[in-house]
């Protein structure tokens, strides 16, 4: 009896791991949802200081590590480890449009981050390595978005070393750098056009544009000659010209007398 009664439990306990796990209410949230489910928010108030309290609210803002945003599907140390990247590609300054590219996607997930996670603490970090690769980018777009990216420090993390460090650099002065347009090549011995900014606007930063190579103009096409037929040589296989036969006046010779005797004419 005893042995019956262990086999029956060793039975139910192989038949229990057999079954698939219940599932939670936090899975069922994560099915339904199609994504993650956000970290449970800590009660902050019960924090014991004031340094906890901060940290608690942190974690509480916080996107999860495991979130991806954009359509490249980037975490937030993917967007960190993008501007990191590229900036390093760039070198002093660049218009790849490969790095380019590859800039669009980290900015549009840094943008769907910032819109879900508005108070993320690790904001201000990416924003700081987004003004440091998009300086590089000389292009309108990448000078702009620089800015933007500024302005957004210097109003959402102006207490922090990120926003302090880019409010030094404002008032320091920022200029933006881009290539004007191309222009076609001046004559051997003129001076080049040089491009003129155009005017700055209160509370936007200065321009510089940059001369880019110039455009060469293609050397007119010279008219075609016709070449004209030249006349046949005459050599010992040329056909021999016809000479013309004397005329009766020219050679002196008279019509023959008629009679008997005919007589040539002397």
């Amino acid at each position: 009896m005893r042995r019956i009664l262990i086999l029956i439990a060793a039975i139910a306990v192989i038949c229990a791991g057999a079954l698939p796990p219940a599932r939670t209410h936090a899975a069922e949230a994560e099915t339904a949802s199609g994504g993650p489910t956000p970290p449970p928010k800590e009660k902050c108030n019960l924090a014991k200081s004031k340094w906890q309290r901060h940290e608690c609210e942190d974690y509480n803002d916080a996107a999860p590590g495991d979130e991806y945003f954009g359509r490249m599907k980037l975490s937030y140390l993917g967007i960190d480890n993008t501007f990191k990247d590229m900036s390093i590609e760039a070198g002093e300054f660049s218009t790849n449009p490969s790095i380019i590219a590859k800039l669009t996607f980290a900015s549009e997930a840094l943008a769907r981050w910032a819109s879900k996670y508005p108070h993320d603490p690790e904001l201000g970090r990416s924003y700081y390595l987004g003004v440091l690769v998009y300086r590089k980018i000389y292009t309108p777009a990448g000078q702009q978005m620089a800015w933007q990216y500024m302005q957004y420090l210097i109003h959402h993390d102006a207490h922090d070393y990120f926003g302090k460090t880019i409010a030094a650099a404002i008032k320091d002065g920022f200029t933006e750098h881009w290539y004007a347009d191309a222009q076609p090549c001046t004559a051997p011995g003129d001076d080049p056009p040089s491009p003129t900014p155009g005017p700055t606007k209160p509370g936007q930063p200065a321009v510089e544009l940059i001369a880019p190579p110039c455009i060469a103009t293609p050397a007119p096409a010279e008219p075609e000659v016709t070449a004209t037929p030249s006349p046949s040589p005459r050599g010992r296989h040329a056909a021999p010209a016809p000479s013309p036969s004397p005329s009766p006046a020219a050679t002196g010779s008279a019509a023959p007398v008629d009679g008997p005797n005919p007589q040539p004419p002397s």
